[in-house]
């Protein structure tokens, strides 16, 4: 362990690497405070408006047991929150979750599905052989939040930006565009019962959402 984990509660006394991963992100909520992370630092309002069921003082301690553990590094000054090294190199234990979960029965994707929550599931959910060859650039507006999605190859990148520049632009919540993207409406039917919104090239934009597909289990 990192010196500055050494004070953190143990909580299973066991040798195993899975065991000393979850003594250090095993408590409720932490993976999804790096999920709400994983792409921009964030301040704690930000990072709380990701996480709509956790209290104040809840994040108040996750943000400094996943500090203590190595995850995320705090910058006092301008009370902003990052991932370090160790923090992104958990996106692959979050993205191995998605196609997990996605096996297994009970989702529920009309509860709460924050921007940050739906970029990692697209990242999972891409139709790698529909997209092999193909190059496109789409946008996301969320409001507060926004992303850019570069797919190039069969390569998805996707990264936080101010304001998204690209040949289209989807605009929604997380939930919204969520049906959006895995739904069986057309982008737009959705725009027309005005479930989300969309500027640029459309037909590109119904081109890139087709190579989605969220598998459930039967």
């Amino acid at each position: 362990m990192t010196k500055h984990s050494d004070s953190m509660r143990l909580r299973y006394d066991e040798g195993c690497l899975a065991s000393h991963a979850l003594n250090l992100i095993g408590d409720r909520w932490a993976l999804l405070v790096v999920r709400e992370l994983i792409f921009a630092p964030k301040r704690f309002q930000m990072i709380r408006k990701g996480l709509p069921g956790i209290t104040p003082s809840v994040l108040s301690q996750r943000l400094v047991q996943l500090e203590q553990a190595g995850v995320v590094s705090h910058d006092a000054s301008l009370g902003i929150y990052a991932l370090t090294q160790a923090g992104q190199d958990l996106l692959p234990v979050l993205e191995a979750l998605c196609v997990w979960a996605m096996k297994m029965p009970g989702h529920d994707p009309t509860r709460f599905i924050s921007p940050s929550a739906l970029m990692i599931s697209m990242g999972v959910n891409l139709r790698a052989d529909a997209a092999a060859g193909m190059d496109l650039r789409a946008g996301f507006d969320f409001g507060a939040e926004a992303f850019e999605m570069q797919l190039s190859d069969g390569d998805l990148a996707t990264r936080a930006v101010r304001t998204p520049d690209a040949p289209f632009i989807l605009s929604g919540t997380g939930n919204t565009l969520a049906f959006t993207v895995y739904g069986p409406a057309t982008l737009t039917e959705m725009i027309s019962q005005g479930a989300a919104s969309a500027s640029g090239d459309l037909e590109a934009a119904q081109k890139f959402i087709d190579l989605f597909r969220l598998e459930t289990p039967p």
